[in-house]
């Protein structure tokens, strides 16, 4: 079995894949503080309940966005399989082309959903990734990947929204009855959940514009689930994507 850790800023995704079925998923928050010994405990005990045995995991490989934690996570998996894991990044196979001024900047997180999406789904596409920045990736026809746009996550702004006004609280993550609010709360979710779907509209708006063409368009990221059901465009939810994508990747550099 492969495991899969998908180290995002706000949580880390772990996965474990039999084979193309993904059998086991867990997140915890992302704790740069954490040691090595903390994460492979973290890891340990939420794997244990799902009844896989620890030499059932002969692989693993990771995804990071938070450099301070690449080697600590490294050093758990080594510590709880005995796996040298592998880590996304420069000099890994992972089957699509780059182009964009520097290769070599581009996250892990957007190379793992661009591969899963162009090896699941195919070429061109849209890729949206919402989860603690709103990430909107482009895969032309000959399935590379050539750009993205960077948005200020759905949360990122809600908690802006309320640090930084006196009068306006923290308020959950829900749609409203109406557009139009009655009371603070209705007016601040109106805002965040049907502004970041409107806003998720145009952006692909503006991409097909720019491209020439529409293209499918796939949504993945913890957010997702919560705005998408309120744009007006037509896409492909897959919880698991950038899971997939590091399946996929892993199998490439064997």
């Amino acid at each position: 079995m492969l495991l899969t850790v998908d180290i995002g800023n706000s949580n880390i995704n772990f996965g474990v894949f039999h084979a193309e079925k993904i059998v086991f998923v867990a997140r915890i928050a992302t704790d740069t503080a954490k040691t090595e010994f903390e994460y492979a405990g973290a890891l340990s005990n939420a794997i244990a309940i799902s009844g896989i045995n620890r030499e059932d995991i002969d692989g693993a490989i990771i995804s990071s966005v938070v450099p301070p934690l690449n080697n600590v996570m490294k050093c758990a998996v080594k510590l709880l399989y005995g796996i040298d894991a592998i880590l996304v990044g420069p000099g890994v196979k992972t089957g699509i082309n780059i182009h964009c001024d520097n290769p070599s900047s581009v996250g892990a997180d957007i190379i793992c959903a661009c591969v899963a999406a162009h090896y699941l789904y195919g070429s061109p596409s849209l890729i949206l990734d919402m989860g603690t920045a709103t990430k909107m990736m482009v895969m032309n026809d000959r399935g590379a990947f050539i750009g993205v746009s960077i948005i200020p996550g759905v949360m990122v702004s809600l908690d802006a929204l309320a640090r930084r006004t006196a009068q306006l609280p923290m308020v959950s993550l829900e749609a409203p009855k109406n557009v139009i609010g009655k009371n603070t709360a209705d007016c601040m979710r109106s805002g965040i959940v049907f502004g970041s779907a409107s806003m998720v509209d145009g952006m692909i708006d503006r991409i097909f514009e720019e491209v020439g063409s529409t293209l499918p368009v796939y949504a993945t990221g913890g957010l997702a689930s919560v705005i998408t059901p309120y744009c007006k465009h037509k896409m492909t939810y897959d919880e698991y994507l950038i899971l997939k994508g590091l399946n996929i990747i892993y199998k490439k550099n064997q």
